[in-house]
């Protein structure tokens, strides 16, 4: 699980739903939550520029706000009870693993970022990027950290 790198992303637009709470019910909350909005993605429609879930999320030491979204093109319409919105382009710590790793994902990148001198951008979302594969026993994520880059 050596591949973290810096990368720069462009502006996404993404439209989801949302969960805000504590962190002590975050993990079956984050679940419940993936789990209705893929039931309610076809209120998408063609809109959906992606079939990967895009989950940023933000937070500090009592509670966090996570969501979870497709990338679409600008919506004339927002379905009931999601929302809209663009997160602007920026670098990113990055690392892939799979869901079964999570864990050690976050700690790796961490660690690297320390080892490369990136600060975490403490005003911006961090994003977890899903990718979906029948294929495999594991799904692949993508996490991704918004760093100022160094001088």
């Amino acid at each position: 699980m050596d591949n973290c790198m810096l990368v720069k992303k462009p502006s996404l637009h993404l439209a989801g739903i949302s969960y805000s709470g504590p962190y002590s019910s975050f993990p079956d909350e984050v679940i419940r939550l993936r789990d209705e909005f893929l039931a309610r993605k076809h209120e998408l429609g063609s809109y959906s520029k992606s079939t990967a879930l895009y989950c940023p999320y933000y937070g500090n030491e009592v509670f966090a706000t996570y969501w979870v979204c497709y990338e679409v093109g600008q919506l004339e319409q927002t379905p009931p009870d999601m929302v809209q919105f663009t997160i602007p382009g920026h670098s990113y710590a990055m690392i892939s693993c799979t869901t079964q790793r999570f864990g050690e994902g976050y700690e790796r990148l961490m660690a690297w970022m320390k080892e490369t001198g990136l600060k975490k951008v403490e005003q911006a979302v961090g994003i977890e990027v899903y990718h979906f594969d029948e294929h495999l026993e594991e799904e692949l994520v993508e996490i991704l950290i918004p760093v100022d880059q160094p001088d």
